[in-house]
């Protein structure tokens, strides 16, 4: 096996995952196996969603692949490490991608890395391989996109690596290479639908502050309209998923894409039902009527704030009223809205999340999740806060950029209010609406939004101004 490509969630030691039940392949490693794969090479595929650490162990040791890659990202910090540092037991060389370690590059060949690849990855891969497999980690200055460390541990990073421009001229994920039943059957045991998820683009051109743009930098590529549209064809002939998700970063950015799209999926006889994320700026009626023509059921908007004040700061290029237009107009033609929300941006006062609520009990969505802000590094947010970071985890090992929080703001116990605040807010505000609102949930609803105000009035004072972790708080509104 000249690569094992792998990825290090592992959803039963996950037991916020366990709550909510809506596991999707890794297609990242599946695009990298099934042109790898095109290209002659043996591949192997470790998907470690419904495993446990020691069935990797187990692979390792008895396959004993030439190159290990792992995808890498914030969450799965810990479990890459403790991979790796199993391959390097071994003797095998290992490889990290993903959004995780090209900004974290010097941290992680020195946690046991041998080379990390910055961007995408597949030319990268391509080169890399044989080189890896005939001369080890020697030479390695020539190849470009990528990271790694000499024998006197200076830290080189070389040339970056041009991006694909067809997209479309790369194979479909290998999905072959994992167990895609065993998706849908958790799907369907635990929501009664089961379902895949697609990617047609890469990349987001947008300059939203605190978003990672580590793998596809600003750019925005789509395969072409047959392609993707060939891609559904195809699953909905080999595995018939009742859902389809769209992990496109803004669906309907490219309209002139949109509407062929669209039109592609119509004359092959398909029609999925579907959920994707887009923005309030690339919708208008004729698109949102599409969406709903072609089986869209929900549409996730990233609103994060009902102040255009923070949404300024941020630099999201949304109008508050555009967002709350949209989210109404998506609802006129039956498709559910759902919308991210954050917390504690730089900047953020109490008048703004009080502009936020009124914003979400304005444009009712059907749901909305909320998450307190956190720097990452490589992003625009994490360089205006940088010298007032702070951490109770000093040692890098021990910590991922989610417990990073900024001197300054208020508390995490404040947020925590705030959130308890919002959310019973809103809810009874969509209860008192809609009419259906049982005398008991009323008192519940009306004491949970009075002890969050109180609480944000109670922690106002708290400031981080000490080492600290904000906890991530994820809620979901009417439930």
């Amino acid at each position: 096996m000249d690569i094992l490509l792998a990825h290090s969630y592992y959803m039963y030691e996950d037991p916020h995952e366990l709550k909510i039940m809506r596991p999707y392949p890794p297609l990242g490693i599946l695009y990298l196996s099934s042109y790898l794969k095109s290209k002659g090479f043996s591949v192997g595929v470790f998907d470690s969603t419904f495993k446990r650490t020691a069935d990797f162990r187990e692979l390792v040791e008895r396959e004993r692949p030439s190159v290990v890659g792992i995808y890498t990202n914030m969450m799965t910090k810990q479990n890459v490490l403790a991979m790796a540092a199993y391959c390097k037991q071994l003797g095998l060389t290992v490889v990290l991608g993903g959004p995780e370690p090209p900004y974290y590059a010097k941290d992680y060949l020195e946690a046991g890395a041998d080379v990390i690849v910055k961007g995408e990855g597949e030319l990268t891969l391509e080169e890399l391989i044989p080189h890896l497999i005939k001369h080890g980690v020697n030479d390695l200055d020539l190849i470009n996109g990528i990271a790694f460390r000499r024998d006197d541990g200076t830290v080189i990073e070389t040339t970056p690596r041009a991006q694909i421009q067809d997209l479309s001229a790369n194979p479909w994920p290998d999905r072959e290479a994992i167990d895609i039943p065993e998706y849908m059957r958790i799907w369907k045991d635990n929501h009664g639908q089961s379902s895949i998820s697609a990617i047609h683009a890469r990349g987001c051109p947008y300059t939203c502050k605190w978003c990672s743009h580590s793998v596809y930098g600003n750019t925005h590529r789509r395969r072409t309209p047959e392609d993707a549209a060939d891609e559904i064809l195809w699953i909905k002939e080999r595995y018939n998923p009742d859902l389809i998700w769209y992990a496109d970063d803004v669906f309907t950015i490219n309209q002139r894409w949109f509407f062929k799209y669209a039109e592609a999926l119509k004359e092959r006889g398909v029609r999925i039902p579907f959920e994707c994320i887009s923005r309030a700026d690339r919708l208008n009626e004729e698109v949102v009527k599409t969406l709903a023509d072609m089986g869209c059921y929900r549409l996730w908007n990233g609103s994060e704030s009902g102040s255009q004040k923070i949404l300024d700061a941020m630099d999201r290029k949304v109008e508050v009223k555009d967002v709350q237009e949209k989210t109404h107009l998506l609802q006129k033609y039956g498709i559910e809205t759902g919308m991210f929300i954050m917390l504690g941006y730089h900047g953020e006062e109490i008048e703004d999340i009080e502009a936020t609520v009124e914003h979400l009990k304005i444009s009712n969505p059907d749901v909305f999740l909320t998450t307190v802000a956190y720097p990452i590094k490589g992003t625009s947010y994490y360089t205006e806060v940088e010298s007032h970071i702070l951490t109770d985890k000093s040692n890098w090992l021990d910590r991922t950029d989610r417990d990073l929080t900024v001197a300054g703001r208020h508390s995490r116990r404040f947020y925590s209010f705030a959130t308890r605040w919002m959310v019973s807010e809103v809810a009874l505000n969509k209860g008192l609406k809609n009419g259906q609102l049982s005398l008991p949930r009323r008192l519940r609803l009306t004491a949970n939004s009075a002890i969050g105000r109180v609480g944000m009035s109670l922690t106002k004072s708290e400031v981080e101004q000490s080492a600290g972790k904000i906890r991530v708080d994820v809620q979901s509104a009417g439930i």
